[in-house]
């Protein structure tokens, strides 16, 4: 058994924690709250305000180097560094909507945008890979409940920009270059390595549910919130008693450990862990690690003694076997779908370029409603956004603990592969873009909601299968380049289509040049080809999430066989 840094504590600290630096982590989704200003304030175009969204997007989603840091370094040291980009990036920001520094140059804005943001790929890999490898059995619920706060801190960032920071652009940017690092900072000691939790602890299932809970209350508050505080024009002081509820459904996490710590329950053994983790499983820092080797022939049986590693290419099939039989010489081999992969074993497989594609069409659509969702609500005549964005962001918590939920209780009743929820919503996905396309009257909403839910599945999916696949050794580097497909796609669908299209359309309706052109666009045509071509696109992924749940399917019977989690008998050499 791979021993565990952090001592004997149950990892429920850990996971409450986590979830205030995953809210943290949301600060990618604040853009559209100060995007505005950004184009008012600085006199950018839609195109020029487009590719400052893509580098947001690449910001945020980018996470390469925390991935491999978070296998060298322990979890502080990543989230120190997250705190650190918060401040950079943000404070550059807040330097140029405040007007505290004249002509900041549009390339070292696009930098910042790139920088600030970053801080949720390194904020978001040091949380969820610690609490995956902290709670090894139960990966898709754990990625369910953080990438479903994560998805709701839109919402979160929104009642703080709108209750307690007085829509006020400048305030917020200062808000998160000096409150997110003073967040991180205070969490840093608790989200660390503990003893992996086994499902063998009874109450463990009734702690999930509970966290379940207290998150969908708090989205369900969220969104009631802002539609309330937006439509009755509350007073100060009813909109701070608002706030201070959300903080408190925020720590609700947090109760789970202050009851065990009161209420002390016989834990299960841990050998009962042991025998279902095994020791390919490392959830130790660095790659120390044994590789995976089968025995093989050197020579005769005779010969074999002297324990050398040849790769096997001259030695006859009979002797093989008998080699193989004394277990004299050993060789290495490729791990198995299920096993902990390298990056550079996992990217030669066909699944692992099938999911990135998959993921890259569903998360790259629905992340260029998000980046013009202001713009997309003017086009159709609604003045004020913030509600669109609240009611995206709930959906998208929706999606993704939906998602992490139901994945998980399907594959364990009848091993039904992660996958299949993404083809199902890209399906909706689709009809959703046509609903978009058509701007029907009263139609708005309701597209948002469904592709805000789609999206949120899409990311939930994504983050298990690939620790299911690829193993979790190595879980943080394959799962942020999986991530890239988020950026990628607001790149291409969002910075050159998008915006392309919307400044040409804006140029027709003030007869101007594209270029010249930095008013806003009104009427469905500013968005309708966009919207077709996100639909086509989800076309092609549906297709493509077809073939990869085919061939994945006899993983999922091999790992889940009787509905529990075990690991093939090989990575146990």
């Amino acid at each position: 058994m791979v021993s565990v840094k952090g001592g004997t504590r149950p990892p429920w600290v850990g996971l409450g924690a986590g979830v205030w630096v995953q809210i943290a982590a949301g600060n990618g989704y604040t853009f559209s709250l100060y995007s505005h200003s950004l184009k008012s304030v600085l006199g950018f175009n839609q195109r020029q305000l487009t590719m400052l969204g893509v580098a947001n997007d690449i910001g945020e989603n980018v996470g390469l180097i925390p991935g491999i840091a978070c296998n060298k370094f322990p979890p502080w040291v990543i989230l120190l560094t997250g705190a650190f980009a918060c401040f950079l990036g943000y404070g550059v920001l807040w330097l140029a909507v405040s007007r505290t520094v004249e002509s900041i140059p549009y390339s070292l804005l696009w930098i910042a945008l790139c920088i600030g943001p970053n801080s949720a790929a390194w904020l978001s890999t040091a949380v969820l890979v610690t609490n995956m490898r902290n709670f090894p059995l139960s990966r898709g619920t754990v990625a369910g409940i953080l990438k479903g706060y994560g998805g709701i801190s839109g919402a979160v960032f929104t009642e703080i920009y709108s209750v307690l920071l007085h829509n006020s652009s400048s305030t917020l940017l200062l808000f998160l270059a000096i409150g997110v690092p003073v967040l991180c900072l205070m969490m840093m000691y608790f989200v660390r390595p503990c003893t992996p939790a086994s499902s063998e602890d009874s109450a463990e299932r009734g702690h999930f549910l509970f966290i379940q809970a207290a998150s969908f209350l708090l989205g369900l508050y969220l969104l009631t919130t802002t539609i309330l505080d937006d439509v009755l024009n509350l007073s100060s002081l009813v909109s701070n008693v608002f706030v201070l509820v959300m903080i408190l459904l925020l720590m609700a996490p947090l109760a789970i450990p202050v009851k065990m710590t009161l209420y002390p329950s016989r834990v299960s053994k841990p050998g009962l862990l042991d025998q279902k983790v095994a020791s390919s499983e490392s959830l130790t820092q660095g790659e120390g690690s044994v590789e995976k080797t089968e025995p093989l022939l050197m020579g005769s049986p005779s010969t074999s003694n002297q324990g050398s590693f040849y790769d096997g290419d001259d030695v006859s099939d009979v002797n093989m076997l008998l080699a193989e039989g004394e277990g004299a010489v050993m060789r290495k081999r490729r791990p198995k779908r299920g096993e902990d992969f390298k990056f550079t074993e996992a990217i030669v497989k066909a699944d692992f370029w099938l999911l990135f594609l998959v993921y890259f069409v569903g998360v790259g659509s629905g992340v260029t409603v998000l980046n013009n969702l202001a713009q997309i609500g003017i086009a159709q005549g609604f003045h004020d956004t913030t509600i669109l964005l609240s009611l995206f962001s709930f959906c998208n918590f929706l999606g993704r603990l939906g998602g992490g939920v139901v994945s998980e209780y399907f594959l364990r009743w009848k091993t039904v592969p992660r996958t299949v929820w993404m083809t199902f919503t890209q399906i909706i996905m689709i009809i959703t873009y046509l609903l978009f396309a058509s701007a029907l009257n009263g139609t708005l909403y309701a597209a948002v909601a469904l592709l805000g839910t789609c999206y949120g599945v899409q990311v939930s999916i994504m983050i298990p299968t690939v620790s299911d696949l690829f193993g979790l050794k190595h879980f943080g580097l394959l799962y942020n380049f999986m991530a890239i497909g988020n950026p990628l796609g607001a790149l291409l669908f969002s910075g050159l289509l998008a915006g392309y299209i919307y400044d040409n359309e804006a140029a027709k309706q003030q007869g101007l040049y594209p270029s010249d052109s930095s008013a806003a666009c009104l009427g469905p045509n500013c968005f309708r080809v966009t919207f077709l071509v996100l639909a086509a696109l989800c076309g092609v992924g549906t297709l493509l999430s077809i073939v990869l749940t085919i061939r994945i399917k006899p993983v999922y019977q091999m790992l889940y066989a009787g509905g529990s989690f075990r690991l093939p008998q090989s990575t146990s050499h």
